[in-house]
């Protein structure tokens, strides 16, 4: 998850995780529902303020558009992609930087491998088709494809093993 989870929550100011049922009880709380749909929420919309350093600025342990990447991304993505031998790429329209540059920080030997509902970059040098030498595309919902790839790689058992694990929509 190169941009985060949306199943945890900090500050981001002092960086302090905030325990996730916690947060989403915030959001229950304090957050104005545009849609109408929860009688129970408030009718304005007040900051969820972190119970380390008391400033308004928890939110979900994503980064957001126009926001920096974590520094661990740097350091993770110089130590690992020299060594990288498949590169999967699952759910992206891959335009936004530096998370699109992945493809082509790869070695030039790695398989890339694009999980998608649509074909995405071509402007970054990926090639699709008969002749591709390196890049496939699976098209489909992220879940499927990874299924599929599972089981062609004869991966199911060892999945079996972990589906507990896993989201309930994975699991199924």
């Amino acid at each position: 998850n190169v941009h985060g989870s949306m199943a945890a929550a900090a500050c981001e100011r002092c960086g302090r995780t905030v325990d996730f049922d916690e947060f989403c009880e915030g959001v229950r709380s304090k957050v104005k529902d545009i849609g109408g749909r929860d009688p129970a929420a408030p009718a304005e919309s007040s900051p969820i303020v972190c119970p380390a350093c008391g400033h308004p600025h928890v939110k979900p342990s994503i980064v957001l558009f126009r926001g920096s990447m974590p520094a661990e991304f740097h350091v993770k993505t110089a130590l690992d992609l020299p060594g990288c031998d498949l590169l999967i790429v699952m759910g992206t329209s891959l335009t936004v930087a530096p998370a699109n540059g992945l493809v082509y920080r790869v070695p030039p030997t790695a398989l890339r491998m694009v999980m998608n509902d649509e074909r995405v970059g071509g402007r970054l040098g990926l090639e699709y088709g008969e002749d591709s030498i390196r890049d496939v595309f699976a098209h489909g919902r992220s879940d499927e494809t990874c299924l599929d790839l599972a089981e062609e790689m004869g991966w199911l058992d060892d999945l079996a093993l972990i589906a507990d694990e896993l989201p309930e929509s994975s699991a199924r």
